[in-house]
């Protein structure tokens, strides 16, 4: 069964304008999918629908097999989101943070003490880690929502723009971490503008442009459908489709 089943998936921000148009595309257990498009192609909204935060005009978005309506609670402890700008709580230290996400998911309070502890140090923040966010750069604060992420070790990671802001050392820690879990069966959708990246770490991709999936699968698959050549990197493959979907 897929972790992640979106079908069909036409929705937005009002009924009179829908921004996505018949979505549908799956993550497996074990697999990072990268969804791909220009800004403002219907990636946000798309992220926003599968958190909850819009609902559907028409068409489903499964998690482990179930809608947000049949089972809420069974949805949402089944994802971990990363957003592209960090939420933090000013008066939460990085450390009280982690605390409040492992009560928050029911982790027994020593094996989250273990994990938050593998995390500081995985992340170079150690030193930082009884600070206040507002004594952290924008990276450092983005490596807190990463953290908070691991730390719950979901089925499912909903990724948003994750590098913007990290430095070197944090983007090889995030994809060495990404890659573990995968390894162990979560599912990954990651949304990045950094398409050599996403080349080099994902199974498969969906390609959205102006609210529509205009190619979905292996890289290879979308080479085929869209009379790229063997080898030609994804980069080039998407401007061509974008291009394409344009002229059409």
């Amino acid at each position: 069964m897929n972790i992640l089943q979106v079908d069909g998936l036409t929705g937005g921000y009002s009924r009179n304008r829908p921004v996505l148009h018949d979505i549908s595309f799956a993550v497996r257990p074990g697999e990072m999918v990268g969804m791909v498009g220009l800004n403002g192609a219907g990636k946000s909204t798309t992220m926003k629908h599968l958190l909850g935060l819009l609902i559907p005009h028409s068409g489903s978005v499964r998690i482990k097999g179930v809608t947000l309506k049949e089972q809420p609670d069974t949805y949402r402890a089944a994802y971990a989101y990363v957003p592209e700008h960090p939420l933090v709580f000013e008066e939460l230290t990085v450390r009280e943070h982690l605390r409040l996400t492992a009560m928050a998911y029911g982790i027994e309070a020593a094996a989250a003490e273990r994990r938050v502890q593998q995390l500081l140090g995985e992340f170079r923040m150690d030193a930082k880690a009884d600070v206040f966010p507002g004594h952290l750069s924008k990276g450092m604060q983005q490596k807190l929502m990463i953290m908070n992420a691991f730390l719950v070790q979901p089925d499912l990671y909903l990724i948003d723009e994750p590098f913007l802001g990290l430095d070197p050392l944090g983007i090889r820690s995030l994809l060495d971490q990404l890659r573990e879990v995968r390894s162990q069966g979560a599912g990954i959708l990651m949304s990045s503008h950094i398409l050599a990246t996403l080349e080099q770490y994902c199974d498969r991709y969906v390609v959205i442009h102006e609210g529509r999936v205009r190619a979905w699968g292996t890289l290879d698959e979308i080479r085929n459908a869209w009379g790229g050549k063997e080898g030609e990197r994804l980069e080039d493959v998407f401007y061509r489709i974008v291009d394409g979907a344009e002229q059409s």
